[in-house]
């Protein structure tokens, strides 16, 4: 053997001690799914959260640009030109 092969299979021996004196908690399962939920429901309440204000917030735009446009009348109801007769002049 060589030294690489040792060192490899010192680390492995180590390793395999550790891991087999690691002792899982009873209901770390149960712990982890709740904590997952917890995050998901979190993330999910923040995007409605977030969709609502941008909703709000381009509905306000919107309404603040269109009370800024000029009240005076534009070229399309210009009142300076005739308007049509009155019979329809088909």
């Amino acid at each position: 053997m060589n030294e690489v092969d040792r060192t490899e299979q010192a680390l492995r021996e180590a390793l395999g001690t550790l891991a087999g004196g690691v002792q899982a908690a009873p209901d770390a399962y149960r712990t982890a799914r709740g904590d997952w939920l917890r995050r998901e429901r979190r993330r999910r309440l923040v995007l409605a959260v977030l969709i609502a204000v941008v909703f709000t917030l381009a509905t306000l735009i919107g309404l603040w640009v269109l009370n800024q446009a000029p009240s005076d009348p534009g070229v399309i109801f210009s009142y300076g030109v005739a308007a049509p007769p009155a019979g329809g002049g088909l």
